[in-house]
């Protein structure tokens, strides 16, 4: 904490004419906060309410693995063969290139002869690219996915990748969107706006034929890639007393996030169809809009805006609900407080002005980055590592709930610094080392150990952001943070696809 007391001090420092309103009005609501109670029921009700975002946060970003996932075994389509066995007409019309075939060529041959033979055509005959499209074997993909669907391999194999990153790149605008939307209007309607968005894009998604109107929609829901869970963790967050927060900070992300990645997979699995896959992970964020009946503005936030109130009806909540007495003198002081404060008009701007604020903030930006594009990375090899699909990323999943429960149990002890560098700099190792080992059982082991240290780096690192970050602009400088992650992560795909294509098929 004592990070925090000297950026904070800092800040104030060159915000003269808001340092006693700031710091005056933060204390008071602290006071009332402490009679309001820790975590009383209120606050319970709030970390069950994060459960559905937590599970929109992991649909939003991992669906698009299983609705673009790639059938391994595929070949030219030759319409003069498709009354035939797969095994024959495959054997029939591939290229053999030793034990396997080529994906991307057949024989340039009469096929008519080819059917009353029943022989393949020589080795030495002519090949062409597939001019018919292609057949997909559905066994390591069980189901037909947009990339079987529109042929998006071969020449088209990098679709799937620029799709990937539009997402990435609409994840950049919506995080500097949303993160101002919640610091001028408030973090309940941004936290409405982004998951309405997210929605909009997933459901639009199924209607569009081509790449780019593909693209374009996987665009809007990258806007809402993680403000449709990180608004809802920046509140609650704020509500919770210091005893409390470590806890619900990191059990609501390996709860709720890592049960959405254990549940995906299956659920991509059981559904057998992309289209109905991504109505089923969509329509659930519509659940946003019942949000404002259940989920109260930031007290703190508020406060700052003038809007004292409001404020004090949120605090009155709290006490109703958790059955709590907030002396009337301590309202009183925070009421007398809240209205001398003016309205702030802090931006992204008051981030860098101070020497502290601004150091720390660029320190976050590279750890981040760092975080992201291992995470991402690792994610996005599952398909590569040499095992089923489904199961490696399943692997991987699980080690949310043991990496941040160990992290929640020893964060307060030894400190963000340490639990963020430490686990990443390994993180980093470890998927070197695996760039480097035979694939199956030895990459896969190194890629969960990787993702289990990289894991407690990215959770410590947020509640360490959101911590830091002075309340005026909490949400625009942790959407800040996050942008810089998908800077990052815009270039995962390609890395990836760039490794999975140099490898011979």
């Amino acid at each position: 904490m004592k990070e925090k007391e000297k950026i904070e001090m800092k800040y104030c420092e060159e915000a003269k004419d808001e340092k006693k309103n700031n710091n005056s009005d933060g204390d008071v609501l602290s006071a009332v906060l402490e009679h309001v109670g820790d975590m009383g029921r209120y606050q319970k009700l709030l970390f069950l309410a994060m459960m559905p975002f937590g599970f929109f946060f992991a649909f939003v970003y991992f669906v698009q693995m299983f609705i673009a996932a790639t059938p391994q075994r595929h070949w030219c389509r030759v319409p003069e063969m498709e009354h035939l066995d797969i095994d024959l007409r495959r054997n029939l019309t591939t290229v053999q290139v030793g034990s396997e075939w080529d994906r991307c060529l057949t024989y340039s041959a009469n096929w008519s002869n080819v059917l009353e033979t029943m022989t393949a055509p020589h080795p030495s005959t002519p090949t062409q690219r597939c001019e018919h499209g292609w057949e997909f074997e559905l066994g390591d993909i069980p189901y037909h996915t947009v990339v079987s669907e529109r042929g998006w391999v071969c020449e088209y194999a990098g679709f799937g990748p620029l799709a990937q990153a539009v997402f990435f790149a609409g994840s950049f605008v919506g995080g500097l969107f949303f993160g101002w939307l919640a610091d001028t209007f408030g973090r309940v309607p941004a936290l409405v706006g982004t998951n309405l968005i997210g929605c909009v894009g997933g459901v639009a998604s199924i209607f569009t034929t081509g790449l780019w109107d593909f693209a374009f929609c996987r665009f809007l829901v990258g806007m809402s890639y993680d403000s449709c869970f990180m608004m809802m963790y920046i509140l609650v967050l704020e509500y919770v007393g210091p005893r409390h927060r470590t806890w619900v900070a990191n059990m609501s992300i390996a709860l709720y996030f890592g049960g959405g990645c254990l549940v995906l997979p299956w659920l991509a699995v059981w559904i057998g169809d992309w289209r109905t896959l991504l109505l089923a992970t969509s329509l659930p964020m519509l659940i946003a809009i019942g949000a404002p009946f259940v989920v109260p503005e930031s007290a703190r936030w508020l406060s700052s805006r003038g809007r004292v109130n409001e404020a004090v009806k949120v605090l009155r909540r709290f006490e109703r609900v958790n059955g709590t007495k907030i002396p009337q003198d301590v309202m009183d002081e925070f009421v007398v407080s809240s209205s001398k404060s003016r309205q702030s008009s802090e931006s992204i701007k008051a981030l860098f002005r101070s020497g502290p604020l601004r150091n720390m903030m660029l320190y976050m930006v590279v750890v981040y980055m760092g975080c992201a594009i291992i995470f991402d990375g690792l994610v996005r090899m599952s398909e590569g590592l040499g095992l089923d699909f489904f199961i490696t990323f399943t692997l991987t999943s699980a080690t949310e709930i043991p990496s941040v429960t160990l992290l929640a149990l020893i964060l307060d002890r030894w400190g963000r610094r340490m639990l963020t560098v430490a686990p990443l700099t390994i993180a980093g190792s470890l998927t070197l080392i695996a760039a480097a080992v035979p694939k199956g059982i030895p990459q896969v082991t190194l890629a969960i150990m990787s993702r289990f240290c990289v894991n407690m780096a990215y959770n410590a690192a947020i509640q360490w952001s959101t911590e830091l970050l002075p309340t005026p602009v909490r949400a625009s400088g942790s959407s800040l943070i996050h942008v810089s992650g998908y800077v990052a992560t815009v270039v995962s795909p390609f890395i990836v696809y760039s490794v999975r294509t140099s490898i011979k098929p």
